[in-house]
């Protein structure tokens, strides 16, 4: 169990000395407009004499966040554009996001929601906004997945999350119930049996998405919180964004892919990081990204490997952005494997393998 208590402003950071004295007008600053916490479980992970820590780099604000460029916006992947009802995004004609709640246990400094979670964000669903939510979804039958994210759904209570499942049991086309959470890795003593309990529901199939950019975040404790989500029949991928100084090193991110596996989690989406507000320092050149995507092709098994995706602005969904091996060439096909070295497909002459 990790002692001590969520740490929430600038000057609660400086006093744990996770903030020398250069960097605590500017968080301040950060703080009036973007939301911050840091659990006793991340706090424990920092490295206090790595100034360039990768989880420090993730969750302890700094001036960074102070330039907007002319490109970001407060909602960059333009969820509003496809909420019929509040709490709801229908982007997708099979899925849609039921976001209960706008509130995180750690609010990441790069977060593409960062203008709606927090204290003076979005707020959670009230009884009525919540059943209109529901009904919306009771309404469409062509909706097979419900994702609940948010803020992190996890943050709710069991009886909370049982009542939201109870309502999902009901709708005989949601198959699938999906929670995009960090709890496990932020606040692992959380996934306790009630919470594992809450998340199920009859007639349903539950994923959890787990969101981790860094190997250290994987800690002992956030290994067994998972452990007992698989172990109680709970299906896990994750989720991971790449990140500027946090993973944008093939080893570290084969390492983290890894160690997902390991603990029985698949690896699914590697997000470009969204045009949000006070982010560009975080942001890579996608050709960046593509690059160490393709060196992950050669360092890691195929179990092991996510799909790299960049949200398009304006609410367009979801784009595969991973440079392509294979490309046209003339009557046939060049293709490139994981050395970098090019072969026509079909075979011209004599096949040399």
């Amino acid at each position: 169990m990790t002692a001590g208590r969520t740490l929430k402003t600038a000057d609660e950071l400086h006093a744990a000395g996770l903030l020398d004295d250069s960097r605590l007008d500017p968080a301040r600053a950060v703080a009036e407009r973007y939301a911050i916490a840091v659990s006793p479980a991340v706090a424990a992970l920092i490295d206090r004499d790595d100034p360039q820590d990768p989880i420090a780099r993730q969750f302890l604000p700094t001036a960074d966040e102070l330039l907007t460029t002319t490109e970001e916006r407060s909602d960059p992947i333009g969820d509003a554009a496809h909420s019929p009802v509040k709490g709801i995004v229908h982007r997708y004609p099979d899925r849609v996001l039921l976001k209960a709640v706008h509130v995180c246990p750690v609010y990441c400094r790069f977060c593409f929601r960062r203008e709606m979670v927090g204290p003076q964000g979005d707020g959670t669903l009230s009884a009525d906004e919540l059943q209109a939510a529901i009904a919306y979804i009771r309404e469409q039958p062509e909706i097979w997945e419900v994702i609940l994210t948010g803020g992190d759904p996890l943050v709710l209570s069991p009886r909370r999350l049982s009542q939201i499942m109870e309502m999902l049991a009901d709708i005989p086309h949601v198959k699938i119930v999906r929670f995009h959470t960090r709890v496990p890795v932020v606040d692992p003593d959380a996934v306790g049996d009630a919470l594992i309990a809450a998340l199920k529901a009859s007639g349903k199939i539950t994923y959890v998405a787990l969101h981790a950019n860094h190997p250290r975040e994987l800690s002992d404790a956030a290994r067994a919180a998972c452990a007992r989500l698989v172990d109680a029949g709970i299906a896990m991928v994750s989720q991971t964004v790449l990140l500027r100084g946090v993973n944008d090193d093939p080893a570290v991110l084969a390492d983290l892919m890894k160690a997902f596996v390991e603990n029985r989690i698949k690896p699914y989406y590697l997000h470009h990081p969204d045009l949000a507000p006070g982010t560009s320092h975080f942001r890579l050149e996608i050709a960046e990204g593509q690059r160490i995507v393709a060196d992950l092709r050669g360092r890691i098994s195929g179990l092991c490997q996510p799909t790299y995706v960049l949200d398009i602005p304006g609410g367009h969904g979801k784009a595969v952005i991973g440079e392509s091996e294979i490309h046209r060439d003339g009557g046939g096909y060049t293709v490139r494997d994981f050395r970098g070295v090019e072969h026509a497909y079909p075979p011209r002459g004599q096949d040399e393998d």
